[in-house]
């Protein structure tokens, strides 16, 4: 069957339909140096940019739209504004319908974040649904995700498929179905001769040294490893923050009390005070912090008054760190050994993540949130002299693996794509296996 893929990315889509025979005869990105390296992985293919700026009329006759359009207007690390987002992005979904209006294909094949089913109460996704059916489409939507097929990355997307009744029904369809457990193993993604890597910085190792001499300190002083995120600049601190956020709060309310790291609150005027806090404590967003900010609070500094001994030699260490290099969050549960140099390391906004060695969290958008691997041996050709010999980030290759893009290439052609580019575009890009699976039991 003849395809089309809107918003193609690094064509995910084009992967899984071409595998299983199928031929793709138009494709749109709004991205050029993305459309430049589709050409690449797809030499021959009509891509163009804009969707937007082309005529239904001129794009080719198809059986299948696919599309993973944009999630951002729904996705929770946006500002979830669906059909509303000033961007207009939500509204590329209105140039899906016209496509569809002009040229009617049998099936339709759709991706977005798992976000989008629950996005305005739900209200989104029966506007999405509503005018599919409209359209005399049979539509069946399901969020699933990669690591429920045994593969190693933690992944949830919602597929839409839909179907034209022009073309029967689809009561033969089913989502495809996986065991109830299944072991996940990120080491078979792994390729140690992989020399395409980012090695580990020496300032980043020195804060996971940090960290690990934290985790043996709990562990010597016969603790468990808190299961709630460590603040550790909550330790010492004895601001107001139940009753009233400290951005609503006057200046003598403010002053004389201990912030950030335990140091004193002394500023001359409000807005210097409110800077000697933790940052997630200067927000006037509102006047009471949710119920979740005020129990990490709470949590982290019980923490710190229990153990206040041992830990406030530790903190004298610490005093240097970025905001979000004094977070840590502990996600391997209390039976796992209490090391860092075996888990999967991931530097987040809300802090240094630490997750087993079993599935990758989802590839995002962000560069530089790609997990670190801080066991895996590096190639000997590839380390100067005393440096160390173990320890990087995924590489671009196993990222493309996870996505189900094996043979994904990142350039040629005098073109190539850039490491950081490249793990934003697999962040946003569209599983092939969970694709090829579904499009097995949906096209006849």
């Amino acid at each position: 069957m003849k395809f089309i893929d809107l918003f193609a990315g690094l064509g995910g889509f084009h992967f899984a339909l071409s595998e299983l025979g199928h031929e793709c005869v138009f494709a749109s990105e709004l991205k050029e140096d993305l459309r430049k390296l589709y050409a690449i992985n797809f030499p021959g293919t009509r891509i163009e940019g804009d969707i937007t700026k082309i005529k239904s009329e001129d794009i080719p006759p198809h059986d299948i739209l696919c599309a993973g359009f944009p999630c951002q207007p729904f996705s929770q690390a946006g500002k979830r504004q669906g059909f509303h987002d000033e961007k207009d992005r939500g509204n590329l979904f209105y140039k899906i319908c016209d496509i569809i209006d002009e040229h009617h294909p049998r099936y339709v094949l759709l991706e977005n974040v798992s976000n989008l089913k629950g996005h305005n109460h739900g209200n989104t996704w029966a506007t999405i649904k509503h005018m599919l059916e409209e359209r005399e489409y049979i539509v069946r939507e399901q969020i699933l995700s990669p690591h429920q097929f045994g593969i190693p990355q933690h992944r949830k997307r919602i597929y839409i498929v839909c179907k034209s009744k022009l073309y029967g029904n689809l009561d033969y369809f089913k989502f495809p179905e996986f065991p109830e457990h299944v072991n996940c193993d990120i080491n078979k993604v792994i390729n140690r001769e992989d020399t395409d890597y980012i090695p580990i910085k020496e300032e980043t190792r020195q804060q996971l040294t940090l960290w690990q001499e934290f985790i043996n300190l709990i562990i010597s002083h016969n603790q468990k490893i808190p299961h709630f995120p460590i603040w550790a600049m909550e330790f010492g601190a004895d601001y107001d923050f139940k009753d009233k956020a400290p951005a609503f709060q006057k200046l003598g309310e403010l002053k004389g009390k201990h912030g950030h790291l335990g140091r004193s609150v002394n500023g001359t005027n409000k807005q210097l005070c409110l800077k000697m806090l933790p940052i997630y404590a200067q927000s006037d967003k509102s006047e009471v912090f949710p119920s979740w900010k005020i129990r990490y609070i709470e949590q982290n500094r019980a923490f710190y008054l229990k153990n206040k001994q041992w830990l406030d030699p530790w903190i004298a260490k610490i005093q240097q760190l970025e905001n979000s290099h004094l977070k840590l969050e502990w996600n391997c549960g209390d039976d796992a050994p209490p090391t860092l140099e075996d888990k999967i390391i991931q530097f987040r906004a809300s802090g240094i993540r630490v997750k087993l060695p079993t599935f990758s969290p989802a590839l995002n958008l962000v560069g530089t949130q790609i997990p670190i691997f801080p066991w895996v041996k590096l190639p000997l050709d590839t380390i100067r002299p005393g440096e160390p010999d173990h320890g990087r980030y995924m590489t671009r290759k196993e990222a493309s693996l996870l996505q189900g893009m094996k043979k994904l290439v990142f350039g040629g052609n005098n073109f190539s794509l850039s490491t950081t580019r490249s793990f934003e575009a697999l962040g946003n890009a569209v599983n092939v296996t969970i694709v090829k699976h579904i499009a097995k039991n949906l096209i006849e």
